[in-house]
């Protein structure tokens, strides 16, 4: 049963027979339908003050003469109180249609399958070529990865789009850096790392040099113009860089529909040049060209230099149209940290002046920086760390603890690998998106804080009552449910759809992320409070029925965020 939908029609039929007249619709008064912050006061309460202008009454009267004119099977009562109207649902009732609701739909609960038909573009993870794969990109590839599965959830058909960094000046210094300071066989053994090296090089020397940076332009120029050689180092660094990334996504278990990156949309930029100037739409500044958005608040897009080279916005100007024509997008996210803000503004902007309507379907979904342990992190400065390596170090120091704790766990490779790379991922989705990250050890990997291994944990617990339960063939009472701790527990599990759907319209995967740690935390009140095993069968029924609910709860909102769940811990 849909207890919120089904209140609300309670009150519109109410309103019609006590004044002969229902200003607002059943689907209105759900909207104005509040869950209480303490369960004393209802399990869903409607303001009354919303009637009080159309029924020229005080929010009082309106309550008072509803809540006599109100009653149902499946609540218990009802209570007029300051205007409020609080609902109190049959503590036994509630906990049998939540728990069969969620058992019986398995995976699928919480799922109204409104995105069927549709499809999202998401650009995520967006790995720069020429350099190994840090703990700045865990942010926008996870968060990333988590909407895709929270779409397609939804019913959204998703298309994961890696849009690589393969294109701008910065790859002309790390060619001139190769051809000065570099050979062949270093980098070939050094990989990625060794690459890196050449670039932290040659922005030190540039700053004492500035003729080396107009010969990194000049590298780049080649590249732009198909210069064989400049071309062959290039793509060569490129090999080199996706399979340093490959082992980081197989941890990640990360996957994506495209890989196509700037360079993609190399011969794809010029009719979008000659359409901004066929529409009036670029200016020549100094010898450059650009679209003028001084009248929308913003600096002027720049769409090529003086001496012809693209920028950023010109090939996301081809990247957006070429989507749209492949894909024709229902939306297209930009998973983004915010310092591309003003970026995103600007291309949303020049995309609305070229007259594609579907800019409106464009969004920018921002984050914040990653920190690790107190040190920003800088390429540039020699000062990063690198994602694979973290994620192997926390495989071991899960390790580590799974041996000091279950010494005797079979699979413990594979389980430590579960716990410590759903460490680094939960610790990573667990605040607001837009909210800052500073990775700390300690703190993710706590078992028994709001993190990835007191969640696993739980679901292994679950795991662990489930199977000494057996087989269990007594009709579960839903009386045995109406105790506190259960209640909160059938409560959280009731409200995952209206949270999972709040993920999906927030674009906001820490919605679900703590979903998981409330759900844990009130399932572990109930574990201590209330025995399982009990010798009532109905009671022991029950209470396994409870059980299997969060199990399925915990296994599924983890998978959401991009998360395994150990049975066995």
């Amino acid at each position: 049963m849909d207890f919120k939908a089904s209140i609300a029609k309670l009150i519109a039929d109410a309103m019609q027979r006590a004044f002969g007249d229902a200003p607002l619709d059943a689907a209105q008064i759900a909207s104005f339908l509040e869950v209480p912050p303490d369960t004393a006061m209802g399990d869903y309460a409607f303001p009354c003050f919303r009637l009080s202008k159309a029924l020229r009454k005080s929010p009082m009267m309106i309550s008072d003469a509803l809540a006599v004119a109100i009653s149902a099977d499946y609540l218990s009562r009802v209570e007029s109180v300051k205007g409020y109207l609080n609902f109190f649902i049959d503590r036994a009732t509630y906990a049998e249609q939540v728990l069969t609701a969620c058992i019986s739909q398995g995976d699928r609960y919480g799922s109204d399958n409104s995105g069927a038909g549709k499809t999202v573009v998401m650009d995520y993870s967006s790995i720069n070529i020429a350099k190994r794969f840090h703990i700045g990109h865990l942010s926008t590839t996870m968060i990333g990865n988590a909407l895709y599965r929270i779409y397609e959830f939804f019913g959204w058909k998703a298309v994961g789009v890696n849009h690589l960094g393969d294109w701008g000046t910065q790859f002309g210094k790390m060619i001139a850096a190769y051809k000065r300071w570099g050979d062949h066989d270093t980098v070939a053994k050094g990989g990625v790392d060794e690459m890196v090296k050449l670039y932290v090089r040659f922005n030190a020397e540039a700053k004492e040099n500035e003729a080396l940076n107009d010969e990194g332009r000049m590298w780049f120029k080649r590249i732009e113009d198909g210069d064989p050689e400049a071309l062959e180092i290039f793509d060569w660094f490129k090999s080199v860089t996706l399979t340093d990334a490959a082992r980081v996504y197989d941890l990640l278990n990360v996957k994506f529909d495209s890989y196509a990156g700037e360079s993609f949309y190399n011969d794809k930029m010029q009719p979008i040049i000659d359409e901004l100037n066929a529409k009036g739409l670029l200016k020549e500044d100094k010898g450059a060209q650009i679209v003028d958005l001084q009248d929308y608040g913003m600096p002027p897009a720049l769409i090529l230099r003086s001496d012809g080279a693209t920028l950023y916005i010109t090939r996301d100007l081809a990247a957006a149209k070429y989507r749209k024509d492949t894909y024709n997008f229902d939306k297209s996210l930009y998973i983004v940290a915010y310092q591309q803000d003003l970026h995103f503004r600007q291309l949303f902007k020049v995309l609305e002046l070229m007259g594609y309507e579907w800019y409106k379907d464009c969004e920018h979904v921002s984050f914040g920086m990653v920190s690790y342990e107190g040190q920003t992190l800088s390429t540039r400065d020699g000062r990063i760390v690198y994602l694979e390596d973290l994620l192997h170090n926390s495989i071991e120091k899960a390790r580590e603890i799974i041996e000091e704790k279950s010494p005797d766990l079979e699979n413990k490779d594979e389980v430590a690998r579960q716990v410590g790379v759903g460490a680094v991922v939960f610790f990573a989705l667990y605040n607001s998106r837009i909210k800052d990250i500073d990775f700390w050890w300690d703190r993710a990997l706590n078992f028994d804080g709001e993190t990835g291994p007191y969640v696993m944990y739980t679901h292994a617990r679950c795991c662990s009552v489930l199977r000494k339960a057996g087989e269990c063939d007594a009709k579960p009472d839903p009386a045995a449910l109406t105790d506190p701790e259960a209640q909160e527990v059938v409560r959280l599990i009731d409200r995952f759809p209206e949270i999972a759907r709040g993920a999906l319209q927030r674009n906001e995967p820490s919605m679900i992320t703590r979903f998981s740690v409330d759900l844990a935390q009130a399932y572990n009140k109930f574990y201590y409070e209330r025995k399982v095993m009990v010798d009532e069968p109905g009671v022991r029924a029950a209470r396994i029925m409870l059980t299997q609910a969060v199990r399925n709860m915990l296994r599924h909102s983890l998978y959401l965020i991009g998360i395994e769940a150990p049975e066995r811990m």
